[in-house]
């Protein structure tokens, strides 16, 4: 079966690129549960392990099916090479052990994920390698943050919870110039509404956990870019450490790119009313969303991405008990901190996803106790604003 390349559009490649389809005539991907593979004789055999022999060895590192998600997200993010694992933090880990060594250092922005932060501070840090931590929307601030033994920076952009842009395109300049990898987490936008690669980004990790499933199934990451740093390095990393995606996971995440620019579109379409709704709401102070004009960075979420995307914040009247009330009091919202499900979501970030952060690091980042997340799903507009109960 021809295998769809970079001149189809995104949704055919959504839907076909990396199937190869067998012998045995199949429509949808067929899911290998295996964990070994036979081989013809002892000659193929040792040339399969010897990499002087394409094809499949064990699926802790060669899979069919872990194989076709790989090929199918790295051409809709532009890539050459991709390496799926067991998580997105496991995508963060393995891309730092494949790219990073004793010694090197990396600039982060202060607005990433929880458990990234702690990734970085508590654990990496362990083994000789140094972090600093700096403003996402301040070039400058990456600029003079930089250092000799700088290796790497590290985004997320849109962040979460506050929903604030990094320049890639800025970003990727600074990296270059210093000869410094730039790495983007696209989990909050995918490939349908921001191609980092296009922009310069040297790296595009995901939480396929998020958006790229959309149903809140299973849960999976990735880490895309070029043959080199990706196809080589990280991947060196998934074959001897081992924390590798699994083939049923792997189908499911196929099923949810079959549907991701739909979804997508229609999210962010969802969050774009209920964001404006808000701003109408008297108990609520604030909200944080790219789509509203009065975002500081809505000129760049114009250029940079092709939609807002789906994740909402606001701040409330009343502090955390009032966030806590408006949270308790809902009935369709689903009260969790996972993100990127058709179902909306709704979470309290200081006291969940980034509860383990000190108050200082949580201020720093703005991240006040009085701060609602809701990630956008497809349910009636209406609905979910009904489900939002405000006190009078």
């Amino acid at each position: 079966m021809p295998n769809p390349a970079n001149r189809h559009s995104f949704s055919t490649r959504a839907i076909r690129a990396g199937h190869r389809r067998t012998n045995e005539g199949e429509q949808s991907e067929p899911i290998f549960a295996t964990s070994s593979f036979v081989f013809d004789n002892a000659a193929q055999a040792a040339a399969r392990f010897a990499y002087t022999e394409e094809g499949n060895v064990y699926s802790r590192f060669t899979n069919p099916t872990v194989r076709t998600f790989e090929e199918r997200l790295a051409s809709l993010e532009g890539g050459s090479s991709c390496v799926a694992t067991a998580s997105g933090m496991a995508a963060i880990l393995t891309m730092c052990l494949g790219l990073l060594q004793a010694g090197d250092h990396v600039l982060a922005s202060q607005s990433i994920f929880g458990a990234t932060r702690l990734l970085f501070a508590n654990i990496l840090s362990r083994f000789g390698i140094e972090f600093d931590f700096v403003r996402l929307d301040d070039v400058d601030a990456w600029r003079e943050g930089i250092r000799k033994q700088t290796k790497l920076l590290f985004l997320e952009t849109p962040a979460n919870p506050l929903t604030e842009l990094g320049d890639i395109t800025a970003l990727a300049e600074v990296a270059r110039s210093h000869d410094a990898w730039l790495v983007v987490d696209n989990c909050f936008c995918t490939p349908a509404l921001q191609r980092p690669l296009d922009l310069g980004a040297h790296i595009v990790i995901h939480s396929a956990t998020k958006y790229l499933d959309g149903q809140g199934r299973c849960v999976g990451g990735a880490v895309v870019g070029d043959k080199e740093l990706v196809g080589e390095k990280v991947f060196s990393v998934l074959r001897s450490a081992g924390p590798s995606m699994s083939p049923f996971n792997a189908w499911v995440f196929l099923k949810g790119l079959e549907t991701l620019e739909l979804r997508m579109n229609a999210i962010s379409e969802n969050a774009t009313k209920l964001a404006h709704w808000l701003t109408h709401q008297s108990a609520v102070k604030r909200v944080f969303y790219p789509g509203l004009v009065d975002h500081p960075q809505y000129d760049l979420a114009c250029t940079q991405q092709s939609a807002p995307g789906g994740i909402v914040s606001f701040e409330v009247n009343g502090g955390r008990a009032a966030a806590w009330r408006i949270i308790d009091a809902t009935e369709l919202l689903s009260i969790t901190a996972n993100l990127g499900d058709v179902k909306s979501t709704i979470t309290h970030p200081a006291s969940t996803t980034h509860s383990r952060w000190t108050e200082e690091q949580r201020q720093s980042a703005g991240i006040t106790d009085d701060l609602i997340r809701i990630s956008v799903g497809l349910e009636d507009i209406a609905d979910i604003q009904e489900d939002i109960r405000f006190e009078d």
